[in-house]
């Protein structure tokens, strides 16, 4: 999904291509979702006549500056794109758009021509991006609710240390958290800890001030190579955790040794138990934990937009263990309809990998996507079977009176879910 290196390429390729050219013709789709709070005609109209003066980002938002405002502010979500004619700009998986489809594609958003002829479009197969006419970005949300820029804005060691020192949370889930940093996304967030060898629970407070060092190195070094290549990700070092993300659990490996998905910071994560381990109180209370079965991922299952999924594994570490309940000493699932009711809570907890969870990015839309539960096709004889505002609940029986119900859906973001004031987990490059 989009992160810092894949907005700033986007960024760079307007500020090369489109700088001082004059706006003739725009294009806007008519869609609310993505389209936020104007109409596609006064939009249109802010547009064309106007000269792009500019290209800014912040974190995983951009927007051009144009010689008068209002100014266009795009929020790339988990599949936004920007495309420029006859221009290779850097595409990633989710962006779904190809050289050979129809132009502009049937995805676009934002379209403008300008007075050379060179044409640009922003598309969103998925719609969770936003596009917003305002003022001033930098003054509202979601732009003035960033934490400081991991590029632009760089911290210095103590400062850094010093802001750890007083979260204790896990320092992935931190990482994620687009008003503490911005433009950190699930697999920088993934790289730099590997490349750091910071287990991605270990406690921010818990961490030297030795560490924290490391660990900026590592947020500028991953960064900057990834800008340094375009975003392109097949240029990456070959000895990035990045290369092996998506592999199946039990069969991914890096440099010979073994990598293990948990959930951490509500999205699924990458990383080597042999070279990233708890330190301090954490690594004591772990040892003393019986030792559990490893994650698997469950099937991929198509959202409204007919769209996959991404899994999101039972974590291991912070995840808690689900028992069905016991009543009057016996436990209330029996028979056939207790392995149907297992998968249903499995199911309902599983978020999905999506830059949403780290930057926050259109929280709303994921969890109404996430929230669905599949219906329970098969009854035990004798029982009945409610449906009521999306909670499933059964009586059977003498025990008619008492009512249940499944697990509720636990939703990440905290890209995430997309990356807490911006967007919005496994890799989906």
């Amino acid at each position: 999904m989009p992160e810092l290196p894949e907005v700033e390429a986007a960024r760079k390729a307007i500020e090369d291509h489109c700088l001082g050219k004059k706006i003739i013709k725009s294009i806007i789709a008519d869609d609310s979702k993505v389209i936020d709070a104007v109409s596609p005609k006064d939009f249109q109209a802010s547009l064309v006549g106007k000269a792009i003066v500019a290209a800014h980002r912040k974190g995983k938002n951009m927007w051009l500056q144009l010689d008068s405002p209002p100014f266009p502010s795009f929020q790339f979500g988990m599949a936004g794109a920007i495309y420029i004619k006859g221009v290779a700009v850097t595409k990633y998986k989710r962006s779904a758009v190809k050289d050979t489809d129809e132009w502009p594609s049937k995805y676009s958003k934002f379209f403008i021509e300008l007075n050379d002829g060179l044409e640009l479009s922003f598309t969103d197969k998925r719609r969770f991006a936003r596009v917003r006419l305002l003022e001033n970005p930098v003054a509202v949300p979601p732009i003035s609710e960033l934490g400081p820029d991991a590029l632009l804005e760089p911290m210095i060691v103590e400062e850094f240390y010093k802001l750890l020192s007083k979260k204790n949370i896990g320092i992935k889930a931190l990482l994620l958290d687009q008003g503490f940093i911005s433009g950190i996304g699930n697999w920088i967030a993934d790289e730099v800890l590997y490349q750091a060898r910071i287990h991605p629970l270990q406690s921010a407070s818990s961490m030297s001030v030795e560490i924290c060092g490391t660990l900026l190195n590592c947020i500028h070094e991953v960064i900057g190579k990834a800008i340094e290549v375009g975003a392109d990700n097949s240029q990456f070092p070959n000895n990035w955790i990045f290369h092996f993300r998506e592999k199946k659990p039990g069969k991914a490996f890096v440099d010979g040794k073994k990598i293990e998905f948990i959930n951490a910071g509500g999205r699924t994560t990458a990383y080597v138990p042999e070279l990233q381990k708890l330190s301090g109180a954490q690594a004591t209370k772990e040892a003393g934990k019986p030792q559990k079965s490893s994650v698997k991922r469950t099937k991929n299952i198509k959202n409204s937009d007919g769209n996959d999924n991404l899994d999101e594994p039972e974590s291991d570490e912070e995840g808690k263990t689900r028992h069905p309940k016991v009543e009057g000493g016996k436990k209330t699932t029996r028979g056939k309809n207790a392995s149907t009711k297992q998968k249903l809570q499995e199911s309902s907890n599983m978020g999905e990998d999506d830059d949403e969870n780290d930057s926050g990015d259109n929280d709303e839309d994921l969890k109404k996507t996430q929230s669905r539960k599949p219906a329970l096709r098969n009854k035990a004889k004798g029982s009945h079977m409610e449906d009521k505002g999306g909670e499933i609940k059964k009586t059977t029986g003498k025990n008619a009176s008492r009512k249940r119900k499944p697990v509720e859906s636990e939703d990440s973001d905290g890209d995430d879910y997309e990356d807490d004031n911006n967007g919005n987990q496994k890799n989906a490059k």
